[in-house]
């Protein structure tokens, strides 16, 4: 009898310290973040029009809007983290913030590691030269040329793909500074992205010289086992779809609606 009374105890130890764990690992996610009452996002802040500053210093942009649209039907406030491109994504591994939503392509390497959202954006791949360079036409052309890229990103791939040397830089507008001194020959980024600093740089001269035929889809990244945070995220990202609100703000931004194909 009292042999059958400690295994009912140990076995009850065991039960409590497993449902213990299992409340522990429920809370790191969904309910951690609204019982915090915070989502807090890994954002570049240096990557206009998606993350950047705008004249009074605040933090504005594509991203930045959907990021705090998606945190309000979370019932949460949305707690923007700045940090280069390099570290971003690192930031979702360490913990240092719940979610990145900062143009991140969607890609089977970064799939193997996280989740995604279902995408927000969508953009096509552009390969931009100096507007004296009539030595690289498409993107064959690049093989043994210097194209400007953040090391870690999807068109950093596309220029390797490509025979294409990489010169690191912090973003984009790097990217096109290095083109224009002459240390890089090409940049690859999204189209939106560059329509968006000619706008704002009418006079920088830089040239699309070929558009490539993928699409590029993004979405918000989050560590892998998060399903009740990645179930709220997309379902705020549909809502938000059906509202209009994406529309509206991609219009804002680019005139067009990039949040579909």
């Amino acid at each position: 009898m009292k042999k059958l009374i400690v295994i009912l105890v140990a076995f009850a130890l065991v039960f409590t310290a497993c449902k213990g764990k299992k409340q522990q690992q429920a809370e790191s996610s969904l309910d951690k973040i609204k019982a915090a009452g915070v989502l807090s996002i890994g954002t570049e802040g240096t990557y206009p029009p998606f993350s950047f500053h705008n004249e009074a210093n605040e933090l504005v942009g594509y991203d930045v809007e959907i990021a705090r649209e998606i945190a309000k039907k979370l019932g949460v406030t949305a707690k923007h983290v700045e940090s280069r491109w390099d570290s971003l994504i690192i930031g979702v591994d360490s913990g240092h913030w719940d979610t990145v939503i900062n143009q991140v392509g969607i890609n089977l390497d970064r799939q193997a590691k996280y989740d995604f959202s279902t995408p927000y954006s969508y953009s096509r791949g552009v390969l931009i030269v100096h507007n004296d360079n009539t030595t690289i036409n498409t993107f064959s052309d690049l093989k043994g040329k210097k194209s400007a890229q953040t090391v870690t990103s999807n068109w950093a791939k596309l220029g390797e793909s490509n025979g294409a040397e990489i010169v690191g830089t912090d973003g984009f507008n790097q990217s096109v500074d290095l083109v224009i001194s002459g240390r890089a020959d090409a940049t690859i980024n999204d189209d939106v992205t560059f329509y968006d600093y000619t706008n704002q740089h009418p006079t920088s001269p830089v040239k699309i010289v070929a558009t490539s035929d993928d699409i590029t889809a993004n979405g918000a990244i989050i560590a892998k086992n998060q399903p009740e945070l990645l179930a709220a995220i997309n379902k705020a990202l549909d809502e938000l779809q059906k509202e209009g609100t994406l529309k509206a703000i991609s219009e804002k931004y680019f005139g067009k609606d990039i949040s579909v194909k």
